[in-house]
């Protein structure tokens, strides 16, 4: 078994466990993924990204943590394959970003 299978399979024995697939609506699942995201950049407020991994680094695992497993939740009760997703948007990136025109630079593809 993949290890993405198995990391969500966990999940979902921990959400049914404690009786809250009633509450993971896909809307619901997507809002509580922004919400967690948003607790993850509240570790960057008012501080150099340096001095808030060397400060918040446990608090930011947590948060990382809680935004994966809302995104493991969310494929899962739409239907994604979240390997496949991913592999389809590398490629989809890498047309839309060569590495010959995108190496070092921030703009976006557009205006490459």
């Amino acid at each position: 078994m993949n290890e993405i299978k198995e990391l969500t399979n966990k999940v979902i024995q921990f959400r049914d466990d404690c009786n809250w697939k009633q509450f993971h609506t896909p809307k619901d699942l997507a809002l509580s993924l922004s919400l967690e995201a948003s607790e993850l950049l509240e570790n960057f407020q008012w501080q150099s990204s340096h001095e808030a991994v060397a400060e918040k680094h446990e608090n930011m695992k947590e948060e990382l943590a809680d935004v994966l497993m809302y995104a493991l939740l969310f494929a899962h009760e739409v239907g994604i394959d979240v390997k496949q997703a991913i592999e389809e948007k590398l490629q989809k990136n890498n047309k839309k970003y060569p590495v010959e025109k995108a190496y070092g630079v921030s703009t976006k593809y557009t205006e490459l």
